[in-house]
């Protein structure tokens, strides 16, 4: 089988895959809801208890869900791919971290107790973040390379690590409130917040995209990049922008949900190639797939309590993960 064929039948069964996920999340959780049910739901306006379920509890879930997995596993993509450093995701310049610092803050001093509300401070916290992040690394000889940036998103990250603490500390009534949205959850998220977030995911898509060429030319190294005619500084001025707005509006609505944004890359590599016009795409489909799976498994194995979905993806992911390092599939 030729290789682009090849490719577009795996993305086909990607795609298969994250409509069954989706289907699961509708129809899966504490209270089992027949699938019938669930097309009535959504089809032809059904009534009664399940239906109400689904349409005010279930699609707002699964639809962030969608819009959450998909924004981590491209922003993971993308920051391997600029800082050619496979071990990087959207924590690797102190984004998430920014973003919880935000959360604190409008937790501790401002008020806010809703998760609507944190939505905004959380993506300020990230944007503000990247900007720092960026401005460091810009400093001195050689501007933003990767070594740079990596190493200056660790001093801003254990900067914000210690902010997150002395602020927890001092303001114990907070701490309770930041550790439900700290673990990283789909629960108790509504149609506001998906409605909050998809316009930054489109932004967030359209400059990842834009720069899947010269993420390709990178990999090969800056001097081929630029002997290939990429601009070396545009691919990772959007690139990162892009992945700051994805990583932004992601953990802005579930929290730092860890390990989509590593393991998620890797697998979509190891499925499609290194071709990032196909990567992406790819990384788009599965991370959503890992969430809401990660998700539905939560809520059954232990009701009618939920386990939260941080804490599933990396129980679930890690086998993946483990295998293609096994199998030689991940590259440095």
């Amino acid at each position: 089988m030729r290789v682009p064929v090849r490719r577009a039948a795996l993305m086909a069964a990607a795609v298969v895959a994250l409509l069954l996920a989706a289907s699961l999340s509708l129809a899966v959780g504490a209270r089992a809801i027949a699938p019938s049910a669930v097309l009535d739901a959504l089809l032809h306006g059904g009534h009664g208890d399940s239906a109400e379920v689904v349409r005010e509890m279930r699609v707002p879930r699964t639809a962030v869900g969608l819009m959450v997995g998909a924004a981590l596993a491209l922003a993971g993509t993308v920051l391997q791919g600029l800082t050619r450093n496979p071990i990087a995701d959207p924590g690797v310049l102190g984004i998430s971290q920014g973003a919880s610092v935000g959360v604190v803050l409008a937790i501790a001093f401002a008020g806010v107790h809703t998760l609507t509300g944190y939505v905004w401070y959380a993506f300020a916290g990230a944007g503000v973040t990247a900007l720092a992040v960026h401005a460091i690394a810009a400093g001195g000889r050689g501007g933003a390379t990767p070594v740079k940036l990596a190493l200056g998103g660790a001093a801003v990250n254990a900067l914000l690590v210690s902010v997150t603490t002395a602020i927890l500390t001092t303001r114990a009534s907070a701490l309770d409130e930041f550790r439900f949205w700290q673990v990283g959850s789909l629960s108790g998220r509504d149609a506001d917040i998906a409605g909050r977030i998809w316009p930054f995911l489109l932004v967030g898509l359209v400059l990842v995209l834009s720069v899947a060429r010269g993420l390709d030319a990178l990999a090969l190294g800056e001097d081929v990049a630029k002997g290939l005619g990429q601009n070396v500084a545009a691919v990772r001025v959007v690139g990162g922008l892009g992945a700051t707005v994805l990583t932004g509006a992601g953990v802005a609505a579930a929290g730092p949900l860890a390990f989509i944004g590593l393991a998620v890359p890797h697998i979509a590599r190891a499925v499609v190639g290194g071709d990032h016009r196909w990567t992406l795409p790819m990384a788009a489909v599965l991370g959503p797939v890992m969430l809401l799976v990660s998700d539905v498994v939560g809520r059954i194995v232990f009701p009618p309590s939920e386990v939260p979905a941080g804490v599933m993806t990396a129980l679930i992911g890690v086998p993946f993960l483990v295998t293609l390092v096994r199998r030689k599939a991940v590259a440095a």
